[in-house]
């Protein structure tokens, strides 16, 4: 007998018949002799009216009040589970975050997880119960609940999974498992059946919406296994794991894309220790995530430009807060522009092969694509193009890394 930490996201609990199906897998696990454990995300559409609704209350919203509103719909979700549940003749108990009690930082809206009391819910499982958690949520050092970021349901399973040492942490969604890219794009993808935790971390900074970052990065911290598989079928998924546990190590995996980027290049920057740190602590305190940064040799001796890609939601704020530092420590001008899509090529085998840049570049030439900025790590590699040309250049790299189904 193992035991499982099962996720169920907004839409695999869109309605009654979505929670009796994710209810109905619970209770499969359970009589196959697991112990299950479940964490699940507010019903699908429920958040957004929720944000909606405290939008309408005011403008300027306080953020505890607003973390009372938004997390009353995972709460919603675990005591239907519960009921279902029970129903079906599974003993189950719904908490919530801080019934748990799952601690946070106190920060609202972006709290970090910063331990757990697993011990009501190891009572409830050695009484052959189902404890069935809100995720997204917890409780800060004020007694306050708190929540943990949009998708943070994928991060409270993980953080269940490690505190009960579950075997595996199962993330059911819409789609069967991780594919080598996205199917709406690249109709001939492949969905992976074993991924690396690092390889997963990378395809999830590009917004790869499978699994959150934060979730990824701690299951890698803690040796969480997951398997990312779908709510309406029944095949196996994807298996994401450390590198040990991978037999063959693609050259390249996937290929993701963001479109919610913005490029901003400052011009003139003092070529001097420092300088650029400078630059950037205005966006630090103003808590905005530098995407990509790229240094290039400046046209005028003793000075470099600098390229960032930023969040097109935080385009604003960086060039206001870039716009404070342009005098001191300084930089001659400042060029900006939305429009930017973000592609990267992804995989372990990139560390032992070489070649893989120059395929891409050739790729998107032939393609007429042109890039405007490049970064590169040691499992992936990154251009900023158009946002016009994502999608063709997505498919182009998919088909070039010979990743279609069915290909050699």
């Amino acid at each position: 007998m193992s035991r499982l930490v099962k996720k169920f996201g907004g839409t695999s609990l869109g309605d009654m018949e979505r929670i009796k199906n994710a209810a109905g897998r619970v209770k499969a696990a359970r009589d196959a002799g697991h112990e299950v454990a479940v964490a699940v995300s507010a019903m699908a559409g429920v958040t957004d009216q929720l944000i909606a609704l405290c939008d309408q209350a005011s403008v300027l919203c306080d953020a505890a009040e607003f973390d009372t509103v938004v997390s009353t719909g995972e709460q919603v979700s675990a005591g239907l589970f519960a009921i279902v549940l029970r129903d079906m003749g599974v003993p189950a108990r719904s908490f919530t975050g801080w019934q748990v009690p799952i601690h946070t930082s106190p920060e609202h809206g972006t709290a970090q997880i910063s331990g757990i009391d697993a011990t009501a819910l190891e009572e409830r499982l050695a009484a052959r119960e189902v404890p069935v958690v809100a995720g997204f949520q917890g409780i800060g050092p004020d007694r306050r609940v708190t929540t943990i970021g949009r998708g943070g349901t994928d991060l409270t399973a993980v953080v269940l999974a490690d505190a009960l040492g579950a075997e595996r942490c199962d993330i059911y969604t819409d789609v069967a498992g991780v594919y080598s890219a996205d199917p709406r794009v690249v109709r001939r993808a492949r969905k992976i059946d074993m991924i690396s935790y690092e390889e997963m971390l990378e395809m999830a900074s590009v917004d790869a919406k499978v699994l959150q970052r934060r979730a990824v990065a701690l299951a890698m911290a803690r040796q969480v296994r997951i398997q990312v598989l779908s709510s309406f079928g029944d095949g196996p998924g994807t298996l994401v794991v450390g590198e040990d546990e991978m037999v063959e190590k693609e050259k390249v995996s996937g290929i993701a894309f963001s479109r919610d980027v913005a490029q901003i290049t400052l011009l003139g920057v003092k070529d001097q220790p420092g300088v650029v740190a400078a630059l950037l602590k205005p966006l630090v305190e103003e808590g905005i995530n530098i995407d990509l940064i790229v240094q290039n040799v400046s046209n005028e001796e003793g000075e470099t430009d600098l390229t960032l890609a930023v969040k097109s939601v935080d385009f604003e704020r960086t060039k206001a807060a870039l716009e404070r530092v342009r005098e001191e420590p300084g930089y001659r001008d400042i060029k900006s522009g939305v429009g930017i899509a973000k592609v990267s090529v992804i995989g372990l085998g990139m560390r032992g092969h070489a070649g893989i840049a120059q395929t891409m570049f050739e790729t998107l030439a032939g393609k007429g694509i042109n890039i405007k900025a490049i970064t590169t790590s040691d499992i992936k590699i990154s251009v900023l193009i158009a946002s016009e040309y994502a999608e063709l250049a997505v498919r182009a790299l998919h088909t070039a890394y010979g990743l279609d189904e069915g290909a050699a």
